[in-house]
């Protein structure tokens, strides 16, 4: 940073002049190819305090399409951001296709803030870095393009800026307390504004250097490199993205074929340990509240394996305050159109509370996959994705419990066929069920893949042999139980 950064050669007046037109015509343009390949872009506009972000982002969208884009000042994280993952905050405000998404501050300042204030051990510190390099990459690898900009100054520039909004009572306001120790403590914030952007300055997602120090010219830079990202991007938006190797510990798994579907409970004793696990699972639930444990139960299965049962015997013991189910169909327009995990960071548990999906983003490696709804790059790649999703949730802290609900052709058929005889069931039965029980043998081959390449140490997959529903129900409390008491450490207390 500082003399270490090269900047562009600042032009005469007539040339910046002359030069800023061009760039205004050229991103109009852009920006409406953009919409028409449908391509999203995410800039985000990171520096100094008075560095002159602000008006740089303003003078850029007077020449977009006002419904194109989006513009958000991203301060201290709420308490509701903090109960979630650190990423949280930014996945949300990925753009959709064919629109712009403008962050004024981002990760880098609000990990620098946390760094200069002593609360980020370096051991955070550097898993952060692992998770941004790890998000800018799947952006990237999805189709987004991601602009960064630093906005540079030097102190005494920084202190005289201050000095001018500070004389004028409407613009005081402006200059916040981390402004000051900025300028205060320049240096020490210096290297960790350089350390932090060098960590993140990657070939495929580079940081941009503004030299700020006239802001005219710090809007002509800014625009000419928005230009130039969005011209490269057009011109590689067929590129397919590499597939990286799948490296992580993995628990080995049995086929589906293997698993023993034969295992039964009688009534009576299904009662019995019902009523005692709820009663179990309850005092947990209370426990995990208490000491703000995120937990994440997802269920995959068969059509008429058992799913919605299953949910409703173990949220049946569960506080209604601290769970959430939450269903999940085809892609609503606006989540097709993000990046295809976006539409699960949304319904994230707080800490403290259980979020419970019906169906996942394993849609992604089994249906997307098997009709055609995703391209092969698409699908393979997702494997490695889904890792470091569910990675960064246990790494935030959350328990992760991830179930197959096993059954065989023969057991489905039969509940199909009960399903149409039985009014009030006949809403669960539907055509596309049909369908996709003639793909049964190239379903259960993606299935296996899936279970093969996602089962990890961290976040294991659990087959719920399900022919007999209540086998399948205790099952299922058991093991949620097993893997609460596992993180709460009740033998301790």
């Amino acid at each position: 940073m500082g003399n270490s950064w090269i900047f562009r050669e600042m032009p005469e007046k007539e040339e910046r002049k002359a030069r800023k037109q061009a760039a205004q015509k050229r991103l109009y343009e852009y920006q409406l190819e953009m919409k028409e390949k449908k391509l999203p872009v995410l800039v985000l506009v990171e520096g100094w305090g008075a560095a002159g972000k602000g008006k740089v982002i303003g003078e850029i969208i007077k020449n977009i399409d006002p419904r194109f884009f989006n513009v958000d000042t991203l301060a201290e994280p709420s308490e509701e951001e903090t109960r979630r993952p650190f990423l949280y905050r930014y996945m949300v405000k990925i753009p959709e296709e064919g629109k712009f998404e403008f962050l004024d501050s981002g990760w880098v300042e609000q990990i620098v803030k946390e760094r200069f204030s002593g609360s980020m051990s370096e051991e955070v510190y550097q898993a952060r870095m692992g998770s941004i390099r790890c998000f800018e990459r799947q952006l990237k690898d999805q189709g987004y393009l991601l602009v960064k900009l630093f906005f540079d100054i030097s102190k005494k520039e920084q202190k005289k800026r201050f000095q001018h909004l500070k004389a004028d009572p409407d613009t005081k306001w402006r200059v916040s307390a981390w402004d000051k120790e900025q300028n205060r403590h320049y240096e020490t914030c210096r290297e960790l504004f350089e350390q932090c952007v060098a960590d993140t300055d990657m070939p495929e997602t580079p940081w941009h250097l503004i030299d700020a120090s006239d802001v005219k010219w710090a809007e002509l830079q800014a625009m000419e490199i928005l230009c130039e990202s969005l011209e490269t991007a057009l011109e590689n938006c067929r590129k397919e993205a590499p597939l990286l190797p799948n490296t992580f510990p993995l628990v080995e798994m049995p086929a589906l074929s293997q698993v023993d579907l034969t295992a039964k409970v009688s009534r009576e004793t299904y009662k019995r340990e019902r009523k005692e696990l709820q009663a179990r699972l309850q005092e947990l639930h209370n426990r995990l509240y208490r000491k703000k444990v995120p937990v994440i139960i997802a269920y995959e299965g068969w059509d008429a394996a058992g799913k919605g049962g299953n949910i409703k015997c173990l949220t049946e013991a569960m506080d209604p305050r601290g769970f959430e189910v939450h269903p999940i169909a085809s892609p609503e327009p606006h989540e097709k159109a993000r990046h295809y995990l976006w539409r699960f960071w949304t319904r994230l548990p707080k800490t403290g509370h259980i979020a419970v999906f019906d169906r996942t983003w394993y849609g992604r490696v089994m249906v997307e996959r098997l009709e055609g709804f995703c391209s092969e790059n698409d699908w393979k790649r997702a494997y490695r994705e889904i890792n470091e999703f569910e990675k960064e949730l246990h790494d935030w802290g959350a328990v992760i419990i991830k179930f197959w609900v096993q059954i065989d052709k023969d057991t489905q058929l039969k509940r199909f066929q009960d399903r149409e005889k039985t009014p009030q069931k006949n809403w669960k039965i539907t055509e596309e069920d049909w369908r996709n029980r003639e793909k049964w043998d190239e379903y259960e081959v993606a299935v296996n893949e899936m279970i093969q390449k996602t089962s990890t140490v961290y976040a294991p997959w659990h087959i719920l042999p399900s022919v007999d529903k209540k086998y399948a129900r205790l099952l299922a409390m058991k093991i949620v139980i097993a893997e609460l008491e596992k993180v709460l450490f009740l033998s301790d207390s």
